[in-house]
């Protein structure tokens, strides 16, 4: 990349700045919402944004805390991907030790307090750029709710809204600073719920038609189904109802799957067997049944040419310096929990199958609880069995997960400890870095079109151009909610 004094304006801007998007983290650090519920969070950084000179579009796709803020006009587009949604029940006090704020209160265990506030920054500092250098261009920045619902973005997409973009920038909040080269399993959430004929268990059972029994009969065929698909799907279940009283004949339960694969069509097809599984389980109760899709996402794909550019900038910003205090601060909280730092550092080198240098790269941080360091992609070949909405965008716009250091290094996702250091100094750093490898790769693009010529020539590769089929039906709205005191 070209270490020119583009990079260093964005770079120094975001420096000279910094307070700015740290206070704007923290402000919704400190009122935590959920998905569909951001009002607070979502205009905090609209109102920003406008303030800045970008145009704002709210409802989109139908939710109330999306919004898109545009600036700029021409080509290339480059979109600027923010999230804001917290998650239940992990409200904790800014300090090493576990301590809720409000029982069972919300918390930003993922960070997206960061996500967001990082996001904007990177995309105000490239505005200023081509405003400071007469460059042509757009600058969009999406704010986008109910990741954790992982269906926010597929609304969204869903009305065209990434449709028109050139390439897309975002990052999130993690243990290490690394691109994204590996991919994600796409997810279908749906109840299947059950209805028979109720009767005296005791007294006259032939009288009744057990909705649970189809329920359980449902589950065992899915469990037989597991030997007979590829390795990359995943399908899991609670029983959200299964009846009233032992001796009463179940007329009504059901259960509710999440259904994973890494591909669109193959999740399709996995999806119509399980349908096929309990039509089946329906025949053998003489029940009936009836399906509720409640949420969905497509397969993540990782461009690699933007990946390599996210590092390419990570070398020229150079690595995130830790504090005593915060070292210490974060090796508090990896003490709270089971395993240490090196288990860590074992699972990444056998998770992403690492090369020599890697493993002697990992190494250097086994006992170390904050890991500073830049990495190169590390997941090339993998494909992760959790899920994301970012994988919707990654259907229409090539985009790399960009990943920085805001959390300890042995401490598991949605989790307190990840809510701690969200709100201080730690997360602090990682989102700024975050948003300097966004500058600095998005200036470079807009300097040098040649750069999304590959990346767009490597994006359809990737897709065989298909076009884009939204996960979630046309007929599945989002939910609507009012903001408190309305």
């Amino acid at each position: 990349m070209n270490t020119n004094e583009s990079a260093q304006q964005v770079i120094e801007w975001l420096d000279q700045n910094q307070s700015i998007f740290t206070e704007m983290a923290d402000e919704i650090w400190r009122n935590p919402e959920l998905a569909w519920k951001e009002f607070k969070s979502s205009h905090l950084q609209a109102d920003y944004l406008e303030n800045e000179g970008f145009s704002i579009a709210w409802n989109i796709g139908g939710q109330k805390t999306a919004f898109v803020a545009e600036w700029g006009e021409g080509k290339p587009i480059l979109g600027f991907i923010g999230e804001y949604d917290a998650l239940p029940g992990l409200s904790q006090k800014l300090q090493p030790t576990k301590e809720p704020i409000h029982e069972d209160g919300p918390g930003h265990g993922c960070g997206h307090n960061l996500l967001g506030a990082g996001t904007v920054a990177s995309a105000v500092a490239v505005q200023k750029w081509l405003k400071t250098n007469n460059k042509s261009g757009t600058v969009r920045y999406y704010g986008c709710p109910a990741e954790e619902k992982g269906s926010g973005k597929v609304f969204m997409a869903r009305v065209g809204a990434f449709d028109d973009l050139d390439a897309a920038l975002n990052f999130h909040p993690a243990n290490m600073n690394t691109p994204s080269k590996g991919g994600a399993v796409g997810v279908n959430a749906i109840y299947f719920r059950f209805y028979g004929q109720t009767a005296h268990a005791g007294g006259s059972p032939h009288k009744g038609r057990s909705a649970l029994d189809a329920v359980e009969l449902m589950n065992v065929g899915v469990n037989y189904l597991r030997e007979h698909v590829k390795d990359d799907v995943r399908m899991h279940y609670i029983i959200t109802e299964g009846g009233k009283a032992p001796n009463i004949v179940p007329e009504e339960a059901e259960v509710y799957y999440f259904l994973r694969a890494a591909k669109p069509d193959y999740l399709t097809e996995i999806v119509e067997r399980v349908h096929k599984v309990a039509e089946g389980a329906a025949l053998m109760t003489e029940t009936t049944f009836e399906t509720h899709f409640e949420e969905g996402c497509s397969a993540l794909l990782s461009n690699h040419y933007l990946a390599d550019m996210q590092y390419q900038a990570m070398e020229l910003i150079g690595p995130i310096e830790f504090t005593q205090e915060e070292i210490d601060f974060a090796q508090t909280i990896n003490d709270a929990f089971p395993g240490t730092n090196s288990d860590y550092i074992d699972d990444r080198i056998e998770y992403y199958k690492a090369p020599p240098e890697i493993v002697a790269a990992l190494d250097e941080y086994r006992d170390q609880p904050l890991v500073g360091r830049n990495f190169a992609a590390l997941d090339e070949h993998i494909i992760a069995t959790g899920s994301t909405d970012v994988g919707d965008l990654s259907q229409i716009v090539p985009v790399s997960l960009l990943r920085t250091t805001c959390f300890p290094t042995g401490v598991p996702g949605h989790s307190w400890g990840n809510v701690a250091t969200s709100g201080m100094s730690i997360g602090h750093k990682g989102m700024m870095h975050a948003a300097k490898i966004m500058a600095v790769a998005a200036v470079e693009l807009y300097s040098d079109l040649t750069h999304l010529e590959k990346i767009q020539q490597e994006f359809k590769g990737q897709t065989g151009d298909k076009p884009y089929i939204p996960p979630i039906p046309d007929d599945v709205k989002p939910p609507h909610y009012e903001p408190e005191g309305d």
